[in-house]
């Protein structure tokens, strides 16, 4: 079969290659550019910790070697510290412990690089470098794309996705709308090498007491790097005033002059750039067998809220799906939930910004005034860069049309159906002991027993013990591949719970016990459905039926054959 063609060899594009090789599927990176990305320390990232997770999975790379985790938060107004936050080592994940994970902070051609690296010795993923998309065309049975260029040629595959950023060629070709905001915000950047009072905690200042060089500062945001590195960012007023290196020097030396005391460090500037904020949402993502992700789909920033999470979260989503069309067939609702999911997310985070807009940057006015405000004003833009709240929290899916209806068995945990999953230790089928987290993304949806006390016995004494037979027949009769997984415990689950959580991370169901009905009708759901052809109405309700029948009658020989 053919390979998937991915337009775009940056983050988003390079992590998606590398999620559908781990599921067995090969694709083909088509790069405008020369295969390698020019060091920029003014332009970097921040991943929470599902995104840092996905990509260490991915690439095997350690990211707390190549970014920084931050110690922790602090944001001030004028001289005042108005909040701190200590953050949790999220290098060696605590199951079970609530508090805010570190978010990592890396350099993006840090983070290309490590993405890269992983790839080149993936046998499943080719990189064509200085390939520039300039038509697609597409039937019943695959796409074929065209490139410019030295190595201009036809290419052909199973689907494309087009991760080529904002001014996507591939969302041009298909004539699919952009709307949105320009220039929501302006930031000035500054990477310098200095010491700052704050060792490895990044802070945000509000209003500072110090007189600002040329127009208003009103706002400044220091974000720590390895070695000694700090990224520095001023919001500029609206409009287009022009950042000149002297109006820039002049604010690197009174910003630092401001937090040491009165006198500026000794620094060394990096790079410098003009960092603008859009706020756009493509109105499809899907056109027949060519998808949207990551820029070239949305543009969101705004508040300190980071964009590429949501892009590498398209990816995450969209790898488990198009792999398993790859490998059985396609099921249009299951690839027809990718943009149902992933726009809803991004457009309801979007909306949640445009309410935060005149509040937070509408120029004062009588709500200024009101007392609590300037606090009220702070944490919505600590969640922001947090990644916390409505303006930086990981979406859920609880709306998605894969989420089952009607499961007699199910029962509350402390995760809600559709949201992701917490990280915790699990004993995997071969008895070794591993993170959640680890086993995701390979193209199986898992099914995780909360059994107390099995971690401290092998194995071999408990998986023909108890329910574990009647729930492993249950398993092997669903409809996709299933791997069978056991935890001592999950936030807000009682004893022999058992959790059916997609490849991407996120929760379908939380069952009662064995209940081999309830569970493939759960696993069916969350598939898209029946893998029936189009049209073929009748049969699909008893076929599902009698696959739930199947699984109910495997578990309980499975339990007669154990008593």
């Amino acid at each position: 079969m053919d390979p998937v063609i991915i337009v775009g060899a940056g983050p988003v594009g390079l992590t998606l290659a590398l999620a559908l090789a781990r599921q067995q599927v090969p694709s083909v990176v088509l790069d405008e550019g020369p295969g390698k990305d020019e060091p920029r320390l003014a332009r970097t990232v921040v991943l929470r910790e599902d995104t840092a997770a996905l990509v260490q999975r991915l690439t095997g790379a350690d990211l707390d070697r190549a970014g920084l985790r931050w110690a922790g938060w602090r944001s001030m107004r004028r001289k005042q510290v108005i909040r701190e936050v200590a953050f949790d080592d999220t290098a060696d994940p605590v199951p079970l412990h609530s508090a805010d994970p570190a978010p990592l902070h890396i350099a993006q051609h840090v983070l290309t690089g490590a993405l890269r690296a992983a790839l080149e010795g993936e046998r499943l993923v080719k990189v064509v470098v200085d390939s520039r998309l300039d038509g697609v065309e597409q039937e019943a049975s695959g796409v074929t794309a065209h490139t410019r260029g030295p190595r201009g040629t036809w290419w052909r595959g199973s689907h494309l996705v087009g991760c080529d950023g904002p001014r996507s060629t591939v969302r041009k070709l298909l004539d699919v709308r952009f709307p949105g905001r320009t220039a929501v915000e302006r930031h000035a950047v500054a990477a310098l090498r200095v010491e700052l009072p704050w060792a490895d905690e990044a802070l945000l200042h509000r209003t500072p007491p110090w007189r600002t060089s040329g127009p208003s500062a009103g706002e400044v945001t220091g974000r720590p790097l390895p070695d000694g590195v700090w990224r520095l960012d001023w919001l500029l007023p609206p409009g287009k005033d022009l950042v000149t290196p002297e109006l820039l020097v002049a604010r690197i030396r009174e910003t630092l002059a401001g937090w040491s005391g009165g006198s500026t460090p000794p620094y060394e500037l990096l790079d410098t750039g003009v960092h603008t904020v859009h706020h756009r949402l493509a109105r499809r993502w899907r056109v027949g067998r060519v998808f949207l992700a990551g820029d070239a789909a949305h543009l969101l920033g705004a508040f300190g809220a980071q964009g590429l999470d949501e892009g590498l979260r398209d990816a995450d989503n969209l790898a488990w799906k198009l792999a398993l069309a790859w490998h059985h067939g396609p099921r249009e609702a299951l690839l027809d939930s990718y943009q149902a999911e992933r726009r809803a997310v991004v457009s309801a985070r979007l909306r949640a910004a445009d309410q935060a807009l005149p509040l937070l940057r509408g120029g004062g006015g009588i709500r200024a005034y009101v007392p609590g405000a300037a606090r009220g004003h702070d944490v919505l833009l600590t969640d922001g860069h947090l990644g916390r709240g409505p303006l930086g929290a990981v979406g859920g899916y609880e709306e998605s049309p894969l989420a089952p209806r009607h499961l007699e068995a199910e029962v509350p945990v402390g995760t809600a159906p559709g949201a992701q999953v917490q990280d915790v230790r699990v004993t995997a089928e071969d008895g070794s002991f591993v993170q959640l987290r680890d086993q995701l993304g390979r193209g199986a949806l898992l099914v995780l027993l909360i059994a107390p006390g099995t971690g401290v016995w092998e194995r071999r004494h408990w998986v023909s013990a108890g329910i574990m037979p009647r729930l492993a027949a249950a398993v092997t009769a669903l409809p996709s591949p299933a791997e069978l997984l056991v935890a001592e415990g999950y936030p807000g689950a009682a004893a022999h719970t058992v959790l059916l959580i997609r490849p991407d991370g996120h929760l379908v169901a939380a069952l009662n016990g064995v209940r081999a009905a309830d569970l493939y009708a759960a696993a069916e759901a969350a598939l898209g459905g029946p893998a029936t052809p189009q049209g073929v109405q009748g049969a699909q309700g008893s076929q599902e039926t009698k696959g739930a029948q199947e699984a109910s009658a495997a578990g309980a020989a499975a339990g007669s054959s154990a008593k």
